[in-house]
């Protein structure tokens, strides 16, 4: 039987080992982006008027037809409990972070965003309710942007220019985000540890590939850590890797957070022992995912498809 051809706009080869020659600011090794998750108050609620209750938290359960106040609890513990600790934690190490900020979160807790400004973060989108746009029709989704992107500047006081779709985006999202015009890069995509630039409705978008695995995700059940030395064992051996690889060439490592979960008082020591490490070592580069994606952008320069848009043209 004949081959049947193989039709498919994915890149499985990346840079094959030979990135281009970018130069983090300061000379520096490593490119660290610390991404703090922020979803409380944009998880599916029938007290929100949602169509239905979130099931994924610290108790995996199903909670159907009336409001789920145990689901609700848990999410404001986040914002209640969790957000001062870290956010001590990052002034303390000096870590300029990412807030990836669902749009209603923010809305309902405007004052999160103006600390997060205050400190010095930047704060990205994450959608306006904390769910996937793999199956949502092209008119919803470009209405979900621009309310999401408009809550956001509305709570910060600026317009986000980085995107994170949970889990799966629809096959529109990325040429949306291009048709939007005030984005610089997005974060959905998984597949190397340096940023790459791709067309976005003809707009050169920068990709900042995400990790799950560098990821206080993983203290859910199943997801393999349950002490707080655990994250810091799993990002540390991370880190010294991509450090060791930065020798050669630039590398970019995430570190993903929630609110929620690595903000516990039984996981946080997990945190702060990570930023004890990686803070003692030179050629590291804490920064903001705006800050990677401009400095890639300007180390590689526009692609030959590119208009001549100024770098200007989306906020620092």
């Amino acid at each position: 039987m004949d081959a049947l051809p193989l039709a498919s706009d994915r890149d499985l080869a990346g840079y094959r080992g030979a990135p281009p020659p970018v130069r983090w600011p300061g000379g520096a090794r490593l490119a660290l982006s610390v991404v703090v998750n922020v979803e409380e108050g944009a998880e599916l609620s029938l007290g929100m008027g949602d169509e239905a209750n979130e099931h994924v938290y610290e108790a995996v359960e199903r909670v159907e037809g009336v409001r789920d106040l145990c689901m609700e609890s848990h999410f404001a513990y986040g914002t209640r409990a969790a957000w001062p600790r870290i956010r001590k934690i990052l002034a303390r190490y000096g870590v300029r972070a990412t807030l990836n900020a669902c749009g209603r979160a923010l809305a309902l807790s405007p004052w999160l965003a103006r600390e997060a400004v205050e400190d010095g973060h930047e704060i990205m989108c994450h959608g306006w309710r904390w769910e996937r746009h793999c199956n949502m029709p092209e008119e919803r989704e470009r209405a979900v942007i621009a309310r999401a992107v408009e809550a956001i500047r509305a709570a910060s006081g600026t317009a986000p220019v980085g995107w994170h779709t949970r889990s799966a985006t629809s096959p529109n999202t990325r040429r949306l985000l291009g048709e939007h015009g005030g984005f610089l890069y997005d974060c959905n995509a998984y597949d190397d540890d340096l940023p790459y630039v791709v067309p976005a409705a003809g707009r050169p978008m920068v990709v900042l590939p995400y990790a799950f695995d560098t990821n206080d995700m993983r203290f859910s059940n199943g997801g393999g850590f349950v002490q707080g030395e655990d994250f810091a064992r799993y990002c540390i051996a991370a880190f010294e890797q991509l450090y060791a690889e930065g020798a050669e060439a630039p590398r970019m490592m995430s570190v993903g957070l929630h609110l929620r979960i690595i903000g516990k008082p039984g996981r946080i020591a997990g945190l702060e022992a990570f930023l004890a490490h990686v803070s003692k070592r030179d050629g590291v580069w804490f920064a903001r995912r705006d800050e990677i994606a401009h400095a890639w952008r300007a180390g590689v320069g526009l692609p030959a498809w590119a208009p001549a848009a100024p770098l200007s043209t989306f906020s620092t």
